[in-house]
């Protein structure tokens, strides 16, 4: 017998186990493509898409309630998109122009679409104008908003404002007249119902609401809304009061949001108005003071005198 002579060291061991698990490792190929939390805000975009199409689809089928409830969850899903994005760093244009499509798709077609069968079906054939108005209106909306994301000229304090009622709100505002019908029918009121069902409170809800899309009315943007130290607690006693009510009674609770909503504005313009005189006081100061500067009368080259 051959001496097999002695085993080896441990490095050379894990060294051969190291070459074995090398030579058994399957190669995996590089996927190219962006990571899948750059994915996710477009992901909830198509959800609110669908949900605003599965509003007009209950609205085809007089699930109003239903059809409700759908854009109601197309809004939520356009508020969170965005800040997920900007959280997860996962903007781009691709996403803004996605965004603004689900935007004209869920609250510019879905509620006038929806208002249509509401009480406008069989009103004569110019009861489609106010939709086809509004529809419009959100187009032209959204194409204003697109288009300012560009204009780095604006003043600072109007960051916090929107021109014209955003869209989410404006598709709020407008559906007063099913909010309140649906309301008006789980408390038994048929005066009531017959009045949110008349073709005319659903032309004047759409009239309105067209008019304050297009409008150059500044309305507050919370996103980026400071609330005073001693407001915190009301505001978020409110919230909650609110939130609990909307569980609770959430047609009552959205109309009564669409007529808070449209008090604010006087309230928001007001803001902006003074906002604005404040930053055009500032700026004058400022060049009154640096025409004052310049008019001082120049030192150089001037003798000294002795001391």
């Amino acid at each position: 017998m051959t001496d097999p002579g002695p085993p080896p060291s441990k490095p050379k061991r894990r060294r051969i186990r190291r070459r074995l698990r090398r030579i058994g490792r399957v190669r995996r190929p590089r996927v190219r493509g962006p990571s899948f939390n750059r994915l996710i805000p477009n992901i909830l975009t198509m959800l609110g898409l669908c949900a605003g199409l599965s509003g007009m689809r209950f609205a085809l089928e007089q699930h109003f309630s239903q059809a409700a409830a759908a854009l109601l969850i197309a809004a939520c899903i356009d508020g969170l998109d965005g800040r997920i994005a900007r959280l997860l760093h996962g903007t781009s244009r691709f996403g803004a122009e996605f965004d603004s499509l689900s935007d004209f798709v869920c609250f510019g077609v879905a509620p006038s679409f929806l208002l249509f069968l509401w009480s406008l079906e069989h009103a004569g054939r110019y009861a489609f104008v106010p939709c086809v108005m509004f529809t419009v209106c959100m187009a032209l909306r959204l194409a204003r908003f697109n288009a300012s994301l560009d204009d780095e000229d604006k003043p600072e304090y109007s960051h916090s404002f929107f021109t014209g009622v955003p869209a989410p709100a404006g598709a709020g505002v407008a559906l007063f007249p099913v909010f309140l019908g649906l309301e008006a029918r789980k408390l038994g009121l048929p005066g009531l119902e017959a009045f949110a069902h008349h073709p005319l409170t659903s032309v004047i809800a759409l009239v309105i609401t067209a008019g304050l899309l297009v409008s150059t009315l500044p309305v507050w943007s919370f996103k980026n809304f400071k609330v005073p130290a001693i407001y915190v607690l009301p505001v978020m006693l409110s919230t909650g009061a609110y939130a609990a009510v909307l569980v609770a009674d959430p047609w009552g609770a959205l109309a009564a949001a669409g007529i808070i909503y449209l008090a604010m504005l006087p309230f928001s313009r007001r803001s902006f108005q003074r906002l604005k005189h404040a930053a055009e006081a500032m700026s004058e100061t400022v060049e009154d003071d640096t025409d004052d500067t310049n008019h001082l009368p120049s030192t150089a080259g001037a003798p000294q005198e002795a001391p």
